[in-house]
């Protein structure tokens, strides 16, 4: 099994996700980052359409390399024009567009190393490939496998927001080369839905990176108007959300205490990926990381989460 720090930063929001981030803060939330330990870094061309990466690379020139661990994605390469549905903000005027042919990978690849300013990364994941698995198990695990091979990344996963795909590939995952997946949103206070997915992993020797684990900001913030996967929470959510908030409070916990914990819950996640967009956010989730959380409030949280 691929080895990955317990603690990773996701660079969705140095992108500009939702909102528009400097180049100064996005470089300060970085060094925050690392001044708090982390060592691990997620980022993808899609954040920003290449700004996430190109600000990660600049934040992390003249850091030692041998100490960090950096994964980026396959699946989209960026092509001239703009893209009106995006939820990004400030970003250069490129779109991504799915490729996961095996030209496509390389070439997503070797961008992201002209972004980030490296010549390898350890973790390269297929990004999102919902509706193009044919594809993704034709062509894009054999090139990554070929990558692999010739050494410009460490190992192959797999990202997603949805448990059905991820566990046909977990099942293959000898003949795919899959060495790590990444699950979003799907293991979460709110959204238990991995489960079975997690204990397959445990099985087959696959690390397991949660992120999302504020499916896209309820569990921050469960205030009217909050998203829940990139879109406004449904009512029935955001009552859950503020059950569950109300519960902590009882407790003297943070919601977004357990938010953070909640994953570690499963034997079979090696790695939790929290994003942040500024130095405060950086310094708030590992304060509440380490904020313990009592087995009574679990076993409230439990409950809620079951209705």
């Amino acid at each position: 099994m691929i080895a990955l720090p317990r603690h990773g930063l996701g660079t969705a929001p140095l992108g500009g996700m939702f909102h528009e981030v400097s180049d100064d803060d996005a470089a300060a939330t970085v060094h925050a980052a690392l001044a708090a330990g982390t060592t691990y870094f997620d980022t993808a061309p899609q954040y920003g359409h290449g700004l996430a990466e190109t600000r990660l690379g600049a934040a992390l020139l003249g850091e030692d390399r041998d100490r960090l661990t950096i994964s980026t994605k396959v699946g989209r390469v960026l092509v001239a024009g703009t893209d009106p549905g995006t939820i990004f903000h400030g970003i250069p005027p490129v779109r991504p567009e799915f490729d996961f042919s095996a030209d496509g990978v390389r070439r997503s690849l070797h961008d992201s190393f002209d972004r980030l300013g490296v010549e390898r990364v350890d973790l390269a994941l297929v990004h999102d490939p919902d509706d193009h698995e044919a594809e993704a198990r034709a062509t894009a695990f054999p090139a990554l496998q070929r990558l692999r091979d010739e050494g410009l990344i460490g190992a192959i996963g797999c990202g997603m927001n949805q448990v059905g795909m991820l566990d046909r590939f977990v099942g293959d995952a000898d003949a795919l080369g899959l060495d790590a997946i990444l699950l979003a949103g799907r293991w979460t206070l709110l959204d238990r839905t991995g489960a079975a997915l997690l204990d397959r992993c445990g099985e087959r020797g696959v690390a397991v990176i949660v992120g999302g684990v504020f499916n896209s900001g309820l569990l921050a913030r469960p205030e009217p108007g909050a998203t829940y996967d990139y879109a406004v929470a449904p009512a029935p959510l955001l009552a859950r959300a503020q059950a569950m908030a109300a519960a902590c409070d009882r407790f003297g916990v943070p919601l977004t205490a357990a938010a953070v914990q909640f994953p570690w819950r499963h034997p079979a996640v090696t790695t939790v990926i929290v994003g942040a967009r500024t130095p405060d956010e950086v310094v708030a989730h590992a304060t509440t990381g380490a904020i313990e959380v009592p087995d009574d409030l679990w076993a409230e949280l439990d409950r809620i989460s079951a209705g």
